[in-house]
């Protein structure tokens, strides 16, 4: 089987419709690995899509992948990620409804021997309300598929051996999605694997991109690792001396093959200011596809900035600031609807205000706010989540958002991206219950 996840589908990165068809197509080439291969199984570990609304050119070329498959007979299995994620029905539902999918959870699917179950992404401060019972299955081996950073991997905030103590179901090997760093570890005998994402997500992402190849036989679980073809990145690092500037930087660019190729450049040492402007438009007439300009500079001599993100990439330093508030689901969709590049400057104020309008007529508990992180790791001082703001407030602050919202979707803006290969920053829900009834989908 196949083993893939964070394919981050209709990611339009660097505003660039290109890197969009990027993460598509990218997809399409695991759907013909599997077919060229035979698989019995492709399961996806969640972040099919980078956000909760996307466009219809990706949800076509999806249901064109996903028809391949059926066509095949191979069985797509999946689960819902932080990313894609909606307060009512999947669309990871919408496409078990067409015969397309089958969205994994607590009762089994079997394919062969192999017992397959789901543990979509929940948020942590809902954690404590899982009891990871699942229905046993008669079949040789026994899968869970979830969505989450676990340990004993980077940046994990969920335990994998609390799920494997307290499950009811004794798990052969543990299929993960949300870090995009590939890696495998064995614990007491349950292999855990992250799969990795399926394009760059993030500059961070050097390493190839790829998937796991899994073989379960009666003695052994055999993981391998198979990379894709992707559009190439050049990562041109820079240091300038004292007297060193622009030109030092076009000689350092020239020296790398850049047709079609996103280029980051990183700028280290002293040297000149370097407008990035002036090295992006240089690398594009060199024939990149897009270019960006991370000056480390800008902060290196800074011994009172303790962070991970650098003000070349803002947008970075906003979601990880609102994954941090705890706020409302209707406030990471009025956000969501702000920031995002999809949505006309012109446009956002009248989306926001239906949004909000729809919210309050349908689903007020949409506005009780979500428990802060930081409130989460010291759940004994805290009381109670309270509301987020009054309704009124709510859609004032959201109106006054809104003024801002053409600077923060400019194309002349650096393009934002994450300075760790995790990708947990995207709008998490108040539960992972599963609501068929599609009625996002209406």
């Amino acid at each position: 089987m196949i083993h893939t996840g964070d394919t981050h589908i209709g990611y339009q990165q660097y505003h660039s419709p290109e890197r969009r068809q990027d993460f598509l197509d990218a997809f399409e080439r695991v759907v013909s690995d599997a077919l060229d291969e035979g698989v019995d199984a492709v399961v996806h570990a969640g972040d099919l899509y980078h956000d909760r609304r996307p466009e219809l050119p990706d949800l076509l070329g999806t249901l064109a992948a996903l028809r391949r498959l059926d066509d095949a007979g191979i069985p797509f299995l999946a689960i819902v990620g932080n990313h894609e994620s909606t307060r009512g029905g999947q669309w990871l539902d919408l496409f078990e409804r067409l015969g397309l999918a089958t969205r994994l959870g607590r009762d089994p699917h079997v394919v062969g021997d192999v017992a397959f179950y789901g543990l979509d992404h929940v948020p942590r401060s809902r954690r404590d309300e899982l009891d990871y019972q699942f229905d046993p299955a008669d079949a040789e081996r026994s899968v869970l598929v979830a969505h989450g950073l676990f340990t004993p991997f980077a940046h994990a905030d969920w335990e994998t051996e609390t799920v494997l103590a307290e499950s009811n179901v004794d798990f052969d090997a543990v299929l993960l999605g949300d870090n995009h760093v590939p890696d495998t570890a064995d614990l007491d005998g349950t292999w855990v694997t992250y799969c990795g994402s399926t394009e760059r997500a993030s500059a961070s992402e050097r390493d190839p991109r790829g998937y796991n190849l899994i073989e379960f036989t009666p003695d052994a679980v055999d993981i391998r690792r198979r990379t894709l073809e992707t559009r190439p990145f050049a990562f041109v690092e820079v240091d300038l001396a004292g007297d060193e500037g622009i030109e030092r930087v076009r000689r350092r660019v020239r020296e790398f093959d850049l047709e079609d190729a996103v280029v980051i450049v990183e700028l280290r040492g002293e040297g000149e200011t370097v407008t990035p402007a002036a090295v992006e438009s240089f690398a594009v007439e060199e024939g990149a596809l897009v270019a960006r300009v991370n000056d480390k500079r800008d902060i290196d001599d800074d011994a009172d900035l303790a962070t991970d993100v650098t003000f070349a990439d803002p947008d970075d330093a906003v979601r990880e600031r609102v994954r941090e508030m705890g706020l409302s689901s209707a406030a990471l969709d009025v956000d969501e609807t702000v920031r995002a590049s999809k949505v006309a400057d012109s446009n956002v104020r009248d989306e926001v205000r239906e949004r909000v309008e729809s919210l309050l007529s349908d689903d007020p508990d949409a506005f009780v706010a979500a428990e802060r992180e930081s409130d989460a790791e010291d759940e004994d001082e805290n009381s109670e989540g309270v509301e987020d703001v009054a309704v009124a407030e709510d859609v004032e602050t959201a109106e006054d958002a809104t003024e801002t919202a053409p600077e923060a979707t400019t194309e002349t803006d650096t393009d934002p991206e994450t300075t760790t290969e995790t990708d947990s920053e995207g709008p998490a829900e108040p539960a992972a219950s599963r609501d068929s009834s599609l009625g996002d989908f209406a």
